[in-house]
């Protein structure tokens, strides 16, 4: 199944109890509003979806795993409101992560930016390869990471997460990311990793979907707040994206993409 969404798209496919689910964007892997919809909506549908033991998200190409938000929507918004409905679409994703009854393993190919270090902060195991150096670039933009900050900071502390988010204009490469926790491994190559997340794939999908669920349960205990929590940090990130900050950082930048 395939969900064209402007100029990219979100497929999922179905082997031996894996549910692949892969998105594709021209623009860095960036997320528009319904690749977010898209996302959130297969991610529920695998959770829920008896055949399936296993989930693996993942990016195409062989360049950046997600540029996250896209900047085009981002200065399409004229409202709060319309805002608080953009940012709401990263909240979705998180919390139905969080919510899956099944492991999601994610997939990091290349660079990992802003929502989508979040993705790969609500993965439960997440397998990299050399060169997925991860940055929150949101406070360079006049916003912050506010929807993604919870899932970042259970994953890696709030000393590291902090960092992030302060210095916004800096990588931290992929070993930095492997030794505080945001990947469970870190590979040479892109065929070493894929090895490894083909190899754990079909080992989970042999083990008891009863002790898995529970296990991801007790692994996301104390979360069960966080369908308001991020509904409330989408609202400020909303705001924040009006301000005038916001509008020159996000021309500029579209104006160096050209």
């Amino acid at each position: 199944m395939q969900h064209e969404i402007q100029g990219g798209y979100v497929k999922v496919e179905l082997h031996n109890g894996a549910c692949i689910i892969e998105f594709f964007h021209p623009h860095s892997n960036s997320l528009p509003r319904k690749m977010l919809e898209g996302l959130a909506t297969e991610i529920h549908a695998a959770g829920n979806n008896g055949d399936v033991k296993v989930v693996l998200l993942r990016s195409a190409g062989d360049k950046a795993f997600c540029g996250g938000a896209s900047f085009d929507e981002l200065l399409d918004i004229k409202t709060k409101e319309e805002g608080t409905v953009f940012f709401t679409g990263f909240a979705h994703v998180i919390n139905e992560m969080r919510k899956c009854p099944k492991f999601i393993i994610v997939r990091i190919h290349g660079k990992c930016v802003g929502g989508g270090l979040g993705i790969a902060a609500a993965a439960d195991y997440a397998i990299a390869a050399e060169g997925a150096d991860i940055k929150l670039s949101e406070l360079a933009f006049g916003i912050g990471p506010f929807v993604v900050g919870p899932a970042v900071e259970r994953k890696i502390g709030l000393s590291a997460f902090t960092q992030l988010a302060i210095d916004a204009a800096m990588f931290r490469n992929a070993d930095w990311a492997r030794r505080k926790g945001l990947y469970a491994e870190l590979h040479p190559d892109a065929g070493g990793m894929d090895e490894s997340i083909s190899r754990l794939m079909e080992v989970l999908a042999h083990y008891s979907p009863d002790a898995m669920s529970e296990m991801k349960k007790a692994f996301w205990h104390g979360t069960g707040h966080w369908d308001e929590l991020l509904a409330e940090r989408a609202a400020i990130s909303g705001r924040l994206i009006l301000s005038e900050y916001s509008k020159k950082a996000l021309e500029k930048f579209k104006g160096k993409r050209k």
